[in-house]
């Protein structure tokens, strides 16, 4: 397609009363996309596949070419645009009616799960021309036959892959085979995976292939950096990456629902201005904490990819990534999510040393380099931090007239300081936690042993392993500047063993049993012994002195939408047999197992050892957080 030389929206053909339209929502410049799109639907009947990230523009692409076409004075419906979530969806369809405001008769109408159908139901019965909706949605309303779509002349798939990656993908292929074939399908994806191929060549003729960039690139404004640490330290790097940027305004992307909750839980206790979007939230829920978001009450969002999608954020500063997403190309719309708008943007990724070779396959995937950066110090922090708050307080608007009451006894209680000592006085008060939250702060980084010293090094993480040290909240107690090593394991320590139907397919791990019973109890000195992790159930030692306790708070309560069943077993601590490998029930299992543990081939073994699993001194640095 040959490139257009066109430079502002009223040289593309778009008629007067969009122009205004846009002008007034401060539009000025067409984006790549834009530029390439806009005229190609005013005077083609040729369906488009469109390579574009997120942030470039794209629902004015299509959106003001198809508004320019439509015919408001008729009451059927002539374009439909499917969206992978619902926050996107109304995103799009709010995007719509703001271009097409001085158009009379223009009707969009957005469609989404997790609402009531029959409200939707009433909206369309008022005849749109536009729909927007998920593809569940939009699939579940035709096959009532409320969505009438036989008179469709466009069909926008917008961000394609990710309604592919979401399991939309034969939802998709069933509203696009009801659809006429007369219709123009423009397809707009970040990525091109073989499935979007696939969709092009089944219900696209003679696509033209537009492209704003390179396939599966990386956004050219955002910067890409990476942390190498132990896995155990990773929360701490985050809290330090956290208090090495004052002013972030990002997401913290996590591989799961209970990974999301103990980040989050945990960055909240220890007094950052955080929050989670996670599947677990009722829509109501999750509307409040995007709000919160949008409107920049919320620093920090912690997400998983799929809670996260359809979240449409101009001014993130940045994108950190605590886990590497299972598929690289994720990563691709998790940096996009910054650098948007023609802004810079940074994204992060903390990785353990054996992800290297991963950071080396992002780079050939995404056509840029990373660069390896140490994680900062306490003194780097501490000095960041310091100039911050001074030019906070130095470039604070100032009201004379509310303060003026005040000054006069003010001015008595600083009399007799001088200038110097006024500004001691006020660095030292509003400073001196974090001084001490950082006194004495270890190194992070992860030092690759030499080969005389690599068993050694596996030992010392295997054993720092087996002590149950969860790496939320208690990360960085040598930082806290109260005890530079970890309390010593009680060896005298009694335990019971118990059994939950919770496993690896709930996402269970040790240090995520940890963070459940520390969540669901106010036990604060208990250890953990040793944890078998089954894929459907786990048999865990717990000290003894709370057992009772544990069962109350934990057995009948929900954890991750499953009914919690916690019992005491006669197994002795340690383990079960091999013989009973082959049983289903773990009932059975415990009960051929009374007399023996040492059962070890098919058991995730998170650690065997104990040690207290919460952290006392979260209170301390809740306060240090929340007094800056």
């Amino acid at each position: 397609m040959e490139q257009t030389s066109f430079e502002r929206f009223d040289q593309l053909g778009l008629k007067q009363e969009i122009l205004d339209a846009i002008k007034d929502l401060g539009f000025e410049t067409p984006t790549p996309i834009q530029l390439k799109t806009i005229p190609h639907i005013l005077t083609s009947d040729k369906d488009i596949v469109a390579l574009a990230q997120t942030g470039t523009g794209k629902t004015a692409a299509f959106g003001l070419p198809i508004l320019n076409k439509i015919d408001v004075h008729s009451q059927s419906i002539q374009a439909l645009v499917l969206s992978p979530t619902r926050e996107l969806g109304m995103q799009i369809a709010k995007d719509i009616e703001n271009y097409s405001k001085n158009m009379k008769g223009l009707k969009v109408v957005s469609v989404y799960g997790g609402a009531a159908i029959y409200n939707q139901i009433k909206e369309l019965e008022k005849k749109p021309q536009i729909v927007v909706g998920t593809p569940g949605r939009m699939l579940d309303l035709i096959k009532r036959k409320k969505l009438n779509i036989n008179n469709i002349k466009w069909v926008v798939l917008d961000e394609a892959d990710e309604m592919l990656s979401m399991g939309f993908k034969e939802d998709m292929n069933s509203i696009l085979a009801e659809t006429p074939a007369e219709r123009n399908t423009f397809l707009f994806s970040a990525t091109m995976p073989r499935e979007i191929e696939q969709i092009a060549k089944n219900y696209m003729q003679n696509a033209e292939y537009i492209s704003a960039g390179q396939r599966n690139v990386g956004a050219k404004t955002v910067k890409h950096f990476y942390y190498v640490v132990s896995a155990k330290d990773r929360y701490s790097a985050l809290k330090r990456i956290a208090d090495i940027n004052p002013d972030i305004y990002g997401i913290v992307f996590c591989r799961t629902r209970m990974e999301t909750k103990e980040v989050a839980d945990s960055l909240m206790t220890d007094g950052y201005n955080a929050d989670a979007l996670h599947g677990d939230l009722s829509q109501a829920q999750r509307d409040h904490v995007m709000q919160r978001f949008r409107n920049g009450n919320l620093q920090i969002l912690v997400a998983t990819d799929v809670a996260a999608r359809g979240l449409d954020v101009n001014d993130l500063t940045h994108v950190i990534n605590y886990n590497l997403p299972d598929e690289l190309e994720a990563y691709i719309h998790r940096s996009g999510r910054t650098g948007r708008a023609g802004k810079e943007g940074i994204s992060i990724t903390i990785i353990h040393s054996r992800e290297t070779h991963k950071i080396k396959e992002l780079e050939k995937k995404i056509g840029k380099s990373f660069e390896h950066k140490p994680v900062p110090g306490g003194k780097e922090i501490c000095t960041k931090q310091l100039f911050h708050m001074v030019d906070k307080v130095k470039n604070v608007e100032v009201n004379t007239e509310e303060i003026k009451p005040f000054l006069p006894e003010v001015y008595e209680k600083f009399e007799g300081l001088t200038r110097e000592e006024l500004i001691q006085h006020f660095v030292s008060a509003e400073f001196s936690r974090f001084l001490e939250y950082y006194k004495n702060a270890r190194d992070l980084n992860f030092v690759k042993p030499d080969s005389g010293s690599d068993r050694g090094d596996r030992k010392s993480r295997t054993r720092d392993r087996d002590r149950g040290e969860s790496s939320f909240g208690r990360g960085e107690r040598s930082e806290r500047g109260e005890r530079g090593e970890r309390s010593p394991r009680k060896e005298s320590a009694d335990f019971t063993r118990f059994y939950i139907n919770l496993g690896k397919n709930n996402n269970i791990t040790p240090g995520a049993l940890m963070g459940i019973v520390n969540k669901y109890t106010k036990i604060s000195d208990a250890q953990f012994g040793g944890i078998d992790i089954m894929k459907k159930f786990t048999f865990f030692d717990f000290d003894s002195r709370y057992k009772n306790e544990l069962i109350k708070a934990l057995h009948g309560n929900i954890v991750d939408e499953v009914t919690v069943v916690l019992e005491q077993t006669k197994m002795e601590t340690g383990g079960f047999d091999k013989s009973s490998k082959g049983d289903d029930n773990p009932k059975k299992r415990a009960s051929r197992s009374s007399n023996r543990g040492d059962y070890r081939e098919k058991s995730d073994r998170g650690f065997s050892g104990g040690g207290n699993f919460r952290g006392n001194d979260r209170r301390k640095t809740s306060t240090r957080r929340k007094s800056m």
